[in-house]
């Protein structure tokens, strides 16, 4: 971002990946080697010698910012024994242009997300729908998450790297603020969808999980580049 890299589009229905490109670019700059696992496949990006991977996120600017859609993929801070970063980059909504700059970046730990690492999303069917018993449905499910711009203030027009808590990170970084969330204390375990009335119901634990009420709250620490 400092040296003006710019976003490269192949063509003008590229509307999603030429932010991926941008990324896996800078990994090749920074000497790490790392395996591409394909478009669809989660995440993004596995770094060789480390075990972490990083999930890229390519957001217009100004547009929606608030949260993102997140197809049959729940955000993590930890998958297949790797730690999980969501790499949220912002660039121009309104450009003909097919090269144009990166406005702000976030590279955000999964926890900061969603800190529970248990679920494992599966998409089920079942057949026996419709008047003649034979048409198949799909419970595809569709995951909206919030942003790191939406919870957080002044990383607007910023590069900002947000990590959990924990022992500091060298001097190329500078320490910029403290962020904390609080679990809820009743998580959905589940919900019913009625096809007569189109409502859809969700369900609730008995009573608050454990572990929402005996965990402290998730915190993290936001980090810029030092002056």
């Amino acid at each position: 971002m400092h040296r003006a890299t710019l976003i490269q589009r192949v063509s003008r229905s590229d509307k999603e990946f030429h932010f991926k490109n941008w990324v896996g670019e800078r990994l090749d700059g920074a000497g790490f080697q790392h395996d591409s696992v394909g478009r669809n496949a989660y995440p993004h990006f596995t770094l060789v010698h480390h075990p972490e991977g990083y999930e890229v996120k390519g957001l217009r600017w100004p547009g929606r910012e608030a949260n993102y859609d997140s197809n049959s993929r729940v955000p993590t801070g930890m998958h297949n024994g790797r730690r999980i970063f969501y790499v949220f980059g912002r660039y121009p909504a309104d450009t003909d242009d097919a090269e144009y700059p990166v406005v702000d970046l976030v590279l955000c730990h999964g926890d900061f997300l969603n800190a529970d690492h248990t679920y494992v999303n599966k998409n089920k069917s079942f057949r026996g729908f419709g008047s003649y018993g034979d048409l198949l449905v799909r419970d595809r499910k569709m995951y909206v998450a919030p942003t790191p711009f939406a919870l957080t203030s002044g990383t607007t027009g910023q590069a900002t790297l947000i990590t959990p808590a924990g022992p500091a990170i060298d001097g190329r970084l500078e320490q910029v603020g403290e962020l904390v969330r609080v679990e809820t204390e009743q998580m959905v375990v589940g919900y019913t969808f009625d096809l007569r009335a189109n409502r859809l119901t969700t369900l609730l634990p008995t009573r608050p999980l454990a572990r929402s009420t005996a965990s402290p709250p998730t915190a993290s620490r936001a980090w810029v580049a030092a002056p």
